[in-house]
């Protein structure tokens, strides 16, 4: 591992807000901020179950994982036209290449807009055009990676791939999302087998409210390449042992993890503890509209409460290149972007 030089704690939210890095755990539905909800409701014709921004925005506490997932769904219903998922997908691209991403790995799921009636169509080619567009007009790039709903059925996910599969030349990978609690990851053994033999990377939510025992069966049964979340690993030394050994990636949303409970305070999370342990952790906004930041606002309020450094913030954002899904002559020029903020950061 590179060592870099030291710099002031004082300096530190500066070098976080300009560190080069990617995103590797953003559900673009959890990216739609109120504002824009209100105003795609109005251009579609609908109404939502809350007065204005103010009255939705107070609904954002949640106990858990599926207190979450509830008001989440209602703000999905005001998606119904490419346009929508274009403008949506826009404004989280626009807030990632403020926030110095060059280069994101987007979540989306088909099931929740197919079940309002929305096409597969209808989403990914939206989705898809923001992520042509941003290339050329942000400097950042963009793939997408399909989720399957693990509340749902794996005959589901199956018909979600093959709706999406006129459409695999826009896709990175498939995923594995929503409630986590009572569905393993071999629920979906055959789904992500089938997603391999078609091309796709794979990675799936493990060990965020679920046991590590959820971690071994998505890299055992569904042979997945990276772990989304993953902060109960440390309760299993071995399986630290395995992630260290196979450099598993491990994507972590900090504030995510505080705002549906996982851990009680930011000060009690254990990204310090992966990075000691040596596991492959990278930070993430997971739903930023709902959890209160993006990506640079996880970087920063989480170095605030753990006290981490500049050595720190250096391992996470080469491990987040070293985790996507990008070639390897693209990795090294962001790993050189990344060792040049350090040599001249002042």
């Amino acid at each position: 591992m590179n060592t870099v030089k030291p710099i002031p704690a004082h300096r530190l939210p500066d070098l976080l807000k300009r560190l080069p890095k990617a995103e590797l755990h953003m559900h673009i539905e959890g990216s739609l901020e109120p504002e824009l909800m209100f105003a795609l409701a109005a251009r579609n014709g609908l109404s939502l179950p809350y007065a204005d921004v103010a009255a939705l925005k107070k609904a954002y506490v949640f106990g858990n994982l599926q207190e979450f997932l509830d008001v989440y769904h209602a703000g999905t219903q005001v998606l119904r036209t490419e346009q929508d998922f274009y403008d949506m997908t826009w404004a989280y691209l626009e807030r990632a290449a403020a926030d110095h991403v060059v280069h994101t790995e987007i979540f989306f799921d088909t099931q929740t807009h197919t079940g309002h009636g929305v096409d597969t169509d209808t989403v990914i080619n939206g989705l898809h055009r923001a992520c042509v567009d941003a290339r050329s007009q942000l400097g950042i790039s963009a793939g997408l990676i399909l989720c399957f709903l693990r509340h749902l059925s794996q005959a589901e996910a199956f018909e979600a791939l093959e709706q999406a599969t006129p459409h695999l030349d826009k896709l990175l990978g498939v995923g594995l999302a929503s409630s986590e609690l009572g569905h393993p990851p071999e629920k979906f053994t055959e789904v992500f087998a089938k997603a391999r033999q078609l091309g796709l990377r794979l990675v799936a939510h493990a060990g965020e409210e679920g046991p590590p025992a959820y971690i071994w069966s998505a890299l055992d049964a569904l042979k997945v390449e990276r772990i989304d979340h993953g902060v109960q690993a440390l309760k299993d030394p071995a399986l630290v042992a395995r992630l260290v050994r196979e450099q598993i990636p491990l994507t972590v949303c900090p504030l995510s993890n505080l705002k549906l409970c996982v851990f009680p305070t930011l000060a009690q999370h254990n990204l310090g503890a992966m990075l000691q342990a040596g596991l492959v952790a990278t930070v993430n906004s997971d739903d930023p509209a709902y959890f209160g930041g993006y990506i640079n606002e996880n970087f920063t309020q989480t170095f605030a409460a753990l006290g981490l450094s500049s050595q720190h913030a250096y391992q996470l954002a080469s491990n987040s290149f070293e985790a996507s899904f990008i070639d390897a002559s693209a990795k090294q020029a962001y790993q050189d972007r990344l060792a040049e903020l350090f040599e001249t950061f002042e």
